[in-house]
């Protein structure tokens, strides 16, 4: 079922169910009354990421407070999206970004990795965590991604489960179309690994060729800044393989 883009969404903490009336933060409070001037009677959506979707009745329950009842859940709760999205962050307003477009098309978990050139080693996950939130708030998503601690490279390529295929996009991939190498790995579950603003270092990539579980795609004759081509492995992944 798709969802009702009319609406005004909002996620909440709380447990969603029939009969269970959630009291919003102050801070949506604020933004329920004062800036988009709702009342008593108005309905919006709510979600929690675990219950579904449900269509709430704001009421007014004193001067600077407010209760919003269930109607009816609109949309029962999918499971998390199946691809592993790893990737090295970046200067915040771009970081900002990468993480909400990774929500956006379809990412089930959000891995920083550390690796030789990444010039940004410590993350507010509650800010990473809030971002992958407004995502699913704008665009109608229920499943929230995890949100995981970075971790370095080289303990991502220790742990990983050899059953899940992990994408890295090369730069120096001998070809320039991905289709035909991301098709042959359609029937298995995915990861995918995108590098920082440097790129991958020798070494790295030397490592990441020689895994069995590894397969290295191309993103095209153009060298794309690291949140484009975040943007762009993907769109190109999820076109071809994945869930668009």
């Amino acid at each position: 079922m798709r969802a009702n883009y009319r609406m005004q969404r909002l996620y909440v903490p709380d447990d969603l169910a029939e009969g269970q009336a959630v009291e919003p933060s102050p801070q949506q409070t604020h933004y329920l009354l004062n800036v988009l001037r709702l009342g008593d009677g108005a309905e919006i959506l709510t979600f929690n990421g675990r219950d579904g979707e449900w269509r709430m009745t704001l009421t007014s329950a004193g001067k600077k407070k407010i209760m919003l009842t269930p109607v009816e859940q609109t949309r029962p709760q999918p499971p998390l999206p199946g691809l592993l999205y790893c990737f090295a962050p970046l200067k915040q307003g771009r970081l900002d970004y990468l993480v909400q477009k990774a929500v956006e098309m379809g990412a089930g978990v959000l891995q920083p990795v550390i690796t030789q050139h990444t010039q940004v080693t410590k993350l507010g996950i509650e800010r990473l965590q809030a971002n992958a939130i407004e995502a699913a708030e704008q665009c109608g998503i229920l499943a929230i991604p995890q949100v995981c601690e970075p971790m370095k490279l080289e303990r991502l390529l220790a742990d990983w489960d050899a059953a899940r295929r992990l994408i890295f996009c090369d730069e120096d991939a001998g070809t320039d179309n991905p289709l035909s190498t991301l098709q042959a790995i359609a029937e298995h579950k995915l990861g995918l690994l995108v590098g920082p603003e440097g790129g991958f270092s020798d070494a790295e990539r030397k490592e990441l060729r020689a895994l069995p579980f590894v397969t290295a795609i191309p993103l095209g004759p153009r060298i794309l800044r690291a949140d484009t081509a975040a943007v762009a492995a993907l769109a190109v992944v999820q076109a071809t393989i994945g869930d668009w």
